[in-house]
């Protein structure tokens, strides 16, 4: 497992906004910063939990999302909102955990 990037929900614009329509919402790019860090702004009627859209999350690189999932309390559906990754969002302790397996 290895740390990618902190997803931080704002109700506000930021620098570098990217607009996902498929996603519903707005997003910085984390790699363009030296803290991994990931503005997300979602859109109206954007189908997540609150918990994801409120509280900002940890996301981590894993080899085999299936397996990291078992026993997990789930919350987020394995996706793929990009070629070659499928994510997928866990609970852990009340807030949001989001682990990204990338396409071998």
């Amino acid at each position: 497992m290895k740390f990618n990037h902190i997803g931080i929900p704002v109700t506000g614009r930021f620098e570098g906004e990217m607009d996902l329509p498929h996603l519903q919402m707005t997003v910085s790019d984390h790699e363009n910063n030296p803290y991994g860090i990931q503005w997300q702004r979602y859109w109206e009627g954007a189908p997540y939990p609150e918990i994801v859209k409120t509280i900002p999350h940890v996301a981590f690189v894993v080899e085999n999302l299936r397996l990291e999932l078992k026993g997990r309390k789930v919350i987020v559906e394995p996706n793929s909102p990009s070629d070659g990754l499928t994510v997928a969002f866990i609970e852990v302790n009340g807030a949001p955990v989001e682990l990204m397996e990338y396409e071998k």
